[in-house]
């Protein structure tokens, strides 16, 4: 396209970490964090541009992420997913940039855990039971040396390596039973000796989640390990002249806690014993790290720095920092981060929640620990002193953890909406800084109960969504939420309307309701009497925050109360849209038959009350429905390859009548469809499973009313379309997304007698989605003179493009 150059960057990325113990690893040659998310890896730098987020993802995986790890003083980041793989990424120049380097496909299982200790060698396991070791050759290439099974039936868990002396190393393994299996092998010149089990040690009540070794002296290590039996347990390994022999004389009483299993590693005499049991979480723990001094892959530190300290998070939203008390020698809470974990609420009842994870690692002599929870956000603590006490929260990573399903940008067109199967609909907006702005999640409007799949505006204060239920629900924004917007994004609703205070979801409930109609009668005066009192109240926690919300108050202070229920289909909903004057909501649900492929219509100015007439004419699932920009029309399209197309007779008592139904507009499903410009004319597009992308144009004058203008193929199942709202230069900007998570980009330029798409450009696979692209959206505005384009993905990510053109 010579009129139009194109340049595309990838401004903000939203992408949750998944729930894996081994997922989020540090980089301290490149201040870099890599985590899993959904199928991809998201590097992150936590330090230097904190507020910027997510700047690149790398793209092999098939399946979920379960480990992310970079190999130490190497160029090496590995990884590993469900589908089988262990993908070996390499740093380009000395950059922040990774290519893919190998894939190996050993594992016939899910890859479940792996351990990192050096650049000679690492080690995974997987669902199939297998352990395999890994190492690299003198051409740089890293290639499978050994395998083995534990014991049958059993399936590792976690791995922990430990060089004792140079070329002998330990594996702890744990998984699947109650026991830690401890083997040794020696290792050189890229082949493994003597790789054998010597000892099996007992002690746990339960599965073992998490290990982590450390060097306490010259010749004295401490192995810790997490369980799900809620303990932490602490091993002592002596080496050579350390080792006790006193336990050799017959004389004595040998008891099960002080009993040493005694081995070799080559010449090296090793000896392994319980040192101390933790307690104090209240669920599984989960991830276990040693201060950053004792970390055996971290840099060296100077001994006064050194903190014989143990981080461990756990499932029970804690993390927790334990320390030896020298006086009694038992191991102790030193410090507490993370949230109160709800009464009842556990593993065992059935909950997903707490922490997965724990990271801890120093940068420029400040402390960081990272941890990712249910909700897919990394959240960040920074302490500064060194105080055990002393830790505060920092800005970090917020992002969907299963599929986005729609989005919608705000009506003045400066922030967007989207919704996730991860049963969330976020608010993502700009923050306006002195270098510029960075776009964050400033409010989480809806945590619903069910999957999320469809969202609209109403007025620029409401919107109203649906999940895989029945319902759809209508939410108000708050005040709160509309001061943060203006505080911190310049941006200014513009309304006068009386909004809530506040809204929180009550316990048990689906519904987000305005705070002060949860309160009980007893609450009530309690509240009362802490304002007559001159207590803060709840209302005002939000205006107190110095930058955007971080993810504890996302989850509690940022939802939108929920206003109103609108009832009548028979199956869950599949979309809903709302008319430009903001008048009617049409939506749909699931359907196999006439019955309910049908479109039912809410009238917003009466209360939101079902208008009687209903439109029937599809036989399936509708999968899209749009208002033409200036309201005269409503085009709904369906997997039954047809679309239809609607005339707005009156909108205020919604009434309707049928202009033209195309039975073969499409060959296979049609999955969208969007109009374009109300001043270029009444012209639409639709895209479906047979790769079309087709252009029509509406003429109620001539015989056929809807006429096809012209149809292009793509290279693959075409899953979404959006034309900007605006005409570029008498020219139409049109988006499409394929199931591959390709993004083309389009034109269609009047003026002239014959109106035909034409190729402009593709956005770079490089910054493109993983999978397909559920949504696409163009806001109405140019920022900075720039088109941005938002996409959710099958990927679990929202992506937000700049695209320059000249105006």
């Amino acid at each position: 396209m010579e009129q139009v150059p194109f340049a595309a960057e990838q401004d903000a990325v939203f992408v949750g970490a998944n729930k894996q113990s081994f997922v989020v690893d540090y980089d301290y040659s490149h201040d870099l964090v890599a985590y899993g998310a959904g199928k991809t890896i998201a590097l992150w730098k936590p330090t230097q541009n904190h507020h910027k987020g997510v700047f690149c993802t790398l793209k092999n995986h098939t399946a979920e992420v379960t480990c992310v790890r970079f190999v130490p003083n190497s160029p090496f980041l590995v990884s590993c997913a469900e589908d089988c793989k262990v993908s070996i990424w390499q740093r380009r120049d000395n950059s922040n940039h990774y290519e893919l380097s190998q894939t190996m496909t050993e594992h016939t299982g899910s890859v479940t855990c792996i351990t990192v200790l050096n650049e000679k060698i690492f080690a995974t396991g997987g669902s199939d039971g297998h352990v395999i070791l890994w190492g690299l050759d003198s051409s740089g290439s890293w290639d499978q040396i050994t395998h083995f099974e534990v014991k049958s039936g059993f399936y590792p868990l976690t791995l922990s390596l430990l060089e004792v002396k140079q070329n002998q190393y330990i594996l702890a393994i744990g998984g699947t039973t109650a026991h830690l299996y401890v083997y040794t092998f020696t290792f050189h010149n890229k082949v493994i000796d003597n790789l054998v089990q010597s000892a099996i040690l007992t002690g746990h009540e339960d599965w073992i989640k998490c290990l982590a070794f450390t060097q306490e002296s010259e010749d004295e290590f401490l192995l810790a390990s997490g369980s799900q039996d809620r303990y932490i347990r602490l091993w002592r390994l002596r080496v050579n002249e350390k080792i006790d022999n006193s336990d050799e004389d017959s004389t004595k009483l040998i008891l099960l806690s002080n009993k040493q299993y005694k081995f070799a590693v080559e010449h090296t005499k090793c000896a392994i014993s319980f040192e101390a049991l933790i307690m104090g979480h209240d669920d599984w723990v989960t991830g276990l790290s040693w201060h950053p001094s004792y970390d055996l892959s971290a840099p060296k530190y100077q001994e006064s720095n050194k903190k014989l300290q143990l981080l461990s998070s756990s499932a029970d939203t804690a993390l927790m920092v334990w320390e030896m008390d020298h006086d009694s020698g038992i191991w102790i809470c030193i410090s507490r981060l993370g949230e109160l974990s709800i009464k009842g609420a556990s593993t065992a009842t059935g909950a997903s929640g707490g922490f997965w994870s724990c990271t801890w690692f120093v940068n420029n002599g400040a402390q960081y620990i990272l941890t990712n929870g249910k909700t897919g956000s990394l959240r960040a603590y920074k302490n500064e002193d060194g105080d055990n006490n002393n830790w505060e929260s920092e800005l970090s990573i917020t992002g969907p953890t299963k599929e986005v399903t729609d989005l919608v940008w705000s009506l003045n067109g400066q922030y967007f909406m989207a919704t996730s199967l991860d049963q969330t609909t976020r608010l993502l907006a700009p923050w306006k800084l002195e270098d510029g702005s960075t776009w964050l999640e400033f409010a989480r409007p809806q945590i619903h109960g069910y999957d999320m799949v469809c969202i609209d505006n109403i007025s620029p204060t409401k919107f109203v969504s649906a999940g895989d239920e029945k319902i759809l629900r209508v939410f108000e924004m708050t005040h709160s939420i509309n001061r943060l917007l203006k505080q911190f994004c310049g941006i200014d609703i513009g309304t006068h309307e009386e909004l809530p205070d506040t809204a929180a979801l009550p316990v048990l409930g689906l519904s987000n309701k305005a705070a002060n109609e949860q309160l009980e009668v007893g609450e009530a005066s309690e509240q009362q009497d802490s304002e007559e009192a001159g207590d803060v109240k709840k209302d005002d926690i939000l205006d107190d925050l110095t930058g955007p919300p971080l993810e504890d108050y996302l989850q509690r202070f940022t939802l939108f109360p929920e206003v109103e229920k609108l009832y009548g289909h028979g199956y869950e909903v599949s979309c809903c849209v709302t008319s430009p004057n903001g008048k009617l909501i049409a939506s749909s649900c699931k359907s196999n038959s006439l019955k309910h492929g049908m479109l039912r219509m809410f009238n917003i100015n009466n209360d939101f009350q079902q208008c009687e007439q209903t439109l029937p004419g599809h036989s399936l699932t509708i999968t899209n429905i749009q208002f033409s920009p200036d309201g005269s029309y409503l085009l709904s399209v369906s997997r039954d390859r047809q679309f239809i197309l609607w005339r707005v007779v009156d909108e205020n008592t919604g009434q309707f009548e049928m202009v033209e139904t195309n039975p073969k507009a499409h060959t296979r499903i049609i999955w969208d469809s969007s109009w374009l410009p109300k001043q270029l004319g009444s012209y639409f597009i639709t895209v479906g499973r047979d790769k079309s992308l087709k252009f029509w144009y509406v003429d109620e004058s001539s015989e056929k009313k809807v006429s096809l203008v012209d149809s292009l193929k793509a290279s693959g199942v075409i899953t979404s379309v959006s034309v900007h709202p605006e005409a570029i230069d008498n020219k139409a900007v049109v988006a499409i997304g394929l199931e591959s998570g390709e993004i083309h980009l389009y034109y269609i330029e009047f003026g002239k007698s014959e109106k035909k798409l034409q190729t402009w450009a593709q956005i770079p696979q490089k910054i493109a989605p993983a999978d397909k692209v559920s949504k696409l959206s163009f806001s109405k505005v140019l920022h900075d003179g720039k088109l941005l384009l938002a996409s959710g993905s099958a990927d679990t990510s929202i992506r937000l493009y700049s695209i320059s053109i000249p105006i």
